[in-house]
């Protein structure tokens, strides 16, 4: 019962905050590590766009071409084809182990961030390891209790190499 002359009020949501975000960027690594990509492809929001640019600094994933550039149904159809055991360049699966650090908070409002981290991610597939390494950029997004991603950008430090059939997300 509220105190005469004040109105109840639910308790404030908090804000999302560095500690949260971070615990979710580790949890995202976890999963694509761990190979459960449907339950990383649970993380986005229904509008959700993943991107890969193929040059530095790039502006734009329409008009340039990018290495990955998927809205959600494509993420969908990306995730489909790594759970088939027809997918040849995933024969043997690749293992994958990932370091995020560096983690911050470049834009914070109530209910959504843009959160920017560095990351390592290590590929070891037919007795060949591959080193990926850059910067992620979340848009993450408070909804129903959850944390989301409502975009994610992922500048690799050599995204303008030749690079082999990149099948894992990063």
């Amino acid at each position: 019962m509220a105190p005469r002359g004040r109105s109840a009020r639910l308790p404030a949501r908090p804000a999302l905050d560095l500690g949260a975000c971070e615990q979710f960027l580790l949890h995202e690594a976890r999963l694509l590590d761990d190979g459960k990509f449907d339950d990383w492809l649970k993380l986005f929001t229904p509008e959700a766009w993943y991107w890969v640019p193929s040059e530095p600094d790039q502006t734009d994933p329409i008009e340039t071409v990018s290495l990955i550039y998927d809205d959600r149904r494509l993420l969908e159809t990306r995730v489909r084809r790594l759970a088939s055991p027809r997918m040849y360049s995933q024969e043997p699966r690749s293992r994958t182990s990932r370091i995020v650090g560096n983690v911050s908070l470049e834009e914070s409002g109530k209910d959504a961030c843009t959160v920017r981290s560095k990351f390592v991610m290590v590929e070891y597939r037919r007795e060949q390891q591959r080193l990926f390494a850059g910067t992620a950029i979340h848009r993450l997004a408070q909804t129903g209790g959850r944390i989301m991603i409502a975009w994610k950008r992922v500048n690799l430090v050599n995204c303008d190499a030749p690079l082999d059939g990149i099948t894992i997300p990063f």
